[in-house]
């Protein structure tokens, strides 16, 4: 079932467009009901019956007595919300399989659809929404480019960079009519000591991730880790937040060892990983291998049959092709249909943040800075993520509120936060850094 809220707007709506959006949304089979703003039930939701889309907007419209101006909104009345899309490409070490290639619009693609879901409604509210996206190479330089992209007039940025990039770019923007929209970077100094007033965080921190595990494997009662941390800075800085959530939710890291057997482990794992993992009685075996260096290869040669958690085996995500629950069968079929493949998490955190913007700009109904901000920093903001629940901004530091999804390669396990644990505010406030724990202090 899809519960379709319509809104009495000052703007004509051709009959026509709404038809033939409805039908190519839902295919004229979902049973369909129907609810005004203010809440009256309307004709639809009343008969409960099986509606084509063609007769649900007919029972619609009689629900809600819609009047149409008969003028229609003219170019010159059509408020325009340019969005940027920059992106920092980051070296990396060659793939171990060709299976993992990443796509060539990864991200991309994600705020290409978020831009049209935004259009679909502001066609009807006389906005229009556009997307502007920037690559900078390796070696470029990406502060120049976000300089170039201010001096444009953009004002909503969605930024797939490092974390001392995005802060050079929150501390040029400050004072300005800006706001960040972090898709990339899970740096937790970014949530706490590093914050910055103009940033909302769209990707979870790894503080949120390792929360979101912590939670589910204290629920099996798998208290004994053995922690695996690989040679890079972002698999020491995982490494830092499992330790911390084991703190947090129960666990006991009974050993802890760093992967030092070189970045291919394809034909020595098998003799390897046994005599590595041979010397601790644990009940899960927890890795911090975010590139993917060694991690897939430990399953199946430990020397104890244990479960693999962390950035392989069981692994937290904000999206996984096997999530379908929440109407979120409908966004994948969709992305699926509009790029011949499934969607990635940075997908989802690119058009997490234009739907964010587009919801401010909807919402308030206007396109000034000031009344699109406001409402999406307000307590009247939620964003319809697809995940059971409406997600919102933590308002200490910008991170997005949301679930976070318990995958294995082929089967969604678990959602989290798990059934059991509490918290005063939000359940979603009991993964990542709490208010009493974070450093941040906006300026």
């Amino acid at each position: 079932m899809v519960l379709l809220t319509l809104e009495r707007t000052g703007t004509a709506m051709t009959l026509t467009t709404m038809l033939a959006w409805i039908a190519n949304q839902f295919g004229g089979r979902t049973a369909i009901h129907c609810r005004t703003v203010d809440g009256r039930i309307g004709a639809a939701e009343q008969r409960r019956s099986c509606l084509t889309p063609f007769r649900l907007l007919a029972a619609c419209l009689l629900s809600l007595s819609f009047s149409t101006p008969s003028g229609q909104v003219s170019a010159a009345d059509v408020q325009k919300i340019p969005i940027a899309y920059l992106v920092q490409v980051v070296e990396r070490p060659p793939k171990l399989s060709n299976l993992d290639l990443p796509p060539d619009n990864e991200g991309l693609a994600g705020g290409q659809l978020s831009i049209k879901d935004n259009n679909t409604t502001g066609r009807f509210m006389g906005q229009e929404f556009s997307l502007k996206h920037v690559e900078v190479p390796t070696d470029g330089d990406s502060l120049a480019a976000f300089d170039s992209l201010l001096a444009e007039g953009i004002q909503h940025f969605v930024l797939n960079v490092p974390a001392d990039a995005l802060l050079q770019m929150a501390d040029r923007a400050k004072g300005k009519d800006v706001l960040l929209f972090n898709a990339g970077a899970m740096d937790d100094r970014l949530r706490s000591a590093d914050c910055r007033a103009n940033v909302l965080h769209i990707v979870p921190s790894r503080a949120m991730l390792a929360d979101a595990l912590a939670q589910f494997l204290a629920w099996k009662r798998w208290r004994n880790w053995f922690l695996v941390v690989g040679r890079r800075d972002g698999d020491v800085l995982f490494g830092e937040a499992l330790k911390r959530a084991a703190k947090r939710f129960g666990g006991k890291i009974v050993e802890e060892k760093r992967w030092d057997y070189g970045p291919d482990a394809r034909r020595t794992a098998q003799a390897e990983v046994p005599a590595f993992t041979q010397d601790a009685e644990y009940d899960v075996l927890v890795v911090a291998d975010e590139i993917g260096e060694f991690g897939e290869y430990l399953a199946y040669r430990t020397w104890d049959p244990q479960v693999i958690v962390g950035t392989q085996g069981l692994t937290p995500t904000t999206w996984h092709r096997t999530h379908e629950q929440w109407g979120a069968a409908q966004l994948q079929s969709r992305f699926l249909k509009a790029n011949g493949r499934f969607m990635l998490p940075l997908d989802y955190h690119v058009w997490a943040a234009i739907r964010t913007i587009g919801e401010g700009a909807t919402r308030s109904q206007s396109a000034a800075f000031a009344d699109v901000e406001g409402y999406i920093r307000s307590a009247d903001f939620e964003l319809g993520g697809f995940k059971g629940q409406k997600l919102t901004f933590r308002k200490w530091n910008g991170q997005l509120r949301q679930p976070i999804l318990l995958t294995a390669a082929r089967a969604l396990v678990s959602t989290s936060p798990q059934q059991g644990f509490l918290h005063e505010r939000s359940l979603l406030d009991t993964m990542g850094l709490d208010e009493p724990e974070s450093k941040c202090r906006f300026e």
